[in-house]
């Protein structure tokens, strides 16, 4: 069977296999407060235009996302995000089990608006009850977003202006950031993100990583006391210099980016097959991640070879389903898929 179900399925890119071996016989201290995670902390900086960035390196998504969460919130105070948000339906309630509400809004395309995001602050900002509901205190977004979309510039500049308007902090997962940057029309860089957002994190787990992700804060104070939150939480790694070591690979020479474009590119090749077999797309996406309307018997024959995930049922003979690439899918297997779809 190969594999299209997600980006994470492999292990982890070989330069990084080869660097923890190079480096598996010398001892570093503990939790992150090693030589590797400095220096990874100064290749990702390079790409910020940031100086002031507080960098920390975590385990997996949900530990950063619910961590971060619970770290820069009071007890009284809630979150927005869309209604597909990765927070709001795939991390078995982790940030209300912080105690923190989440305030989901109607997403177009994965998506949400400065519009519905100044109306929503709006309402407590106008309450004459304030003491009596939640203060939304956050904006959480994903780039790419559940459904491989991604934000503009202007899009992420206004929901900056809302934020700045209202006090609320901007949150971006970038659990899969790279395949966003790697995306055809994306004019967003790293640095737009630390200028923009309050604090986001450059995904490793699904790009290249044996796992991991790192979590930067752009601006001054804010990560106060954010390592005993790590703590805290569950979220610290004792062998922290193993993250550290992984993302320096990763940005060293611009590995992060160069097998995250490969793999959206491979996507485009499977989008293409789709299209040119008059299969129609359940949403268009730029990214890594493709969702197709698939008769029910399609989907069948496709998955006696092949490996994908199912996301809903649209109609009686209809399904939405996946196909995700990464930076491990080899182009035998995108040939493979292509020639099979051809052939329906």
């Amino acid at each position: 069977m190969i594999r299209f179900n997600n980006d994470y399925n492999h292990g982890a890119h070989p330069a990084i296999l080869a660097a923890l071996a190079a480096e598996n016989d010398n001892s570093f201290g503990g939790y992150g407060l090693d030589c590797w995670c400095e220096r990874a902390a100064q290749e990702i900086k390079k790409y910020l235009d940031c100086p002031q960035a507080d960098l920390h390196f975590l385990i997996g998504g949900t530990q950063v996302n619910y961590t971060v969460i619970a770290a820069l919130l009071r007890p009284w105070q809630s979150v927005i995000c869309a209604d597909t948000g990765h927070i709001h339906v795939h991390e078995t309630g982790a940030v209300e089990n912080t105690g923190h509400k989440i305030q989901a809004l109607p997403a177009e395309n994965g998506k949400i608006t400065a519009q519905q995001i100044d109306a929503e602050a709006g309402l407590y900002a106008s309450s004459e009850i304030k003491e009596h509901i939640t203060q939304p205190k956050m904006v959480y977004l994903s780039f790419p977003t559940e459904y491989g979309t991604i934000y503009s510039l202007q899009e992420l500049t206004e929901i900056r202006s809302v934020c700045d308007k209202y006090g609320l902090l901007l949150f971006v997962d970038g659990a899969r950031l790279g395949y966003g940057l790697g995306a055809d029309g994306c004019d967003v860089t790293l640095a737009d993100l630390a200028r923009l957002c309050d604090v986001f994190y450059c995904g490793g787990t699904k790009c290249g990583a044996l796992f991991g992700e790192a979590v930067v804060f752009t601006r001054p104070g804010l990560a106060e006391g954010f390592r005993s939150a790590i703590k805290q939480n569950g979220a610290m790694l004792a062998k922290g210099w193993l993250l550290g070591l992984q993302f320096y690979t990763l940005f060293k020479d611009g590995l992060y980016f160069d097998m995250t474009k490969k793999a959206v590119l491979q996507a485009m090749q499977i989008r293409q097959a789709f299209r040119e077999k008059g299969i129609s797309a359940y949403i268009e996406s730029p990214t890594n991640q493709q969702f197709v309307i698939l008769e029910d018997s399609i989907m069948k024959k496709l998955a006696q070879k092949y490996i994908f995930e199912f996301e809903l049922k649209l109609d009686d003979t209809h399904s939405c389903v996946r196909f995700c690439t990464s930076w491990s899918t080899t182009q035998e297997e995108i040939d493979a898929l292509v020639a099979d779809i051809q052939a329906l």
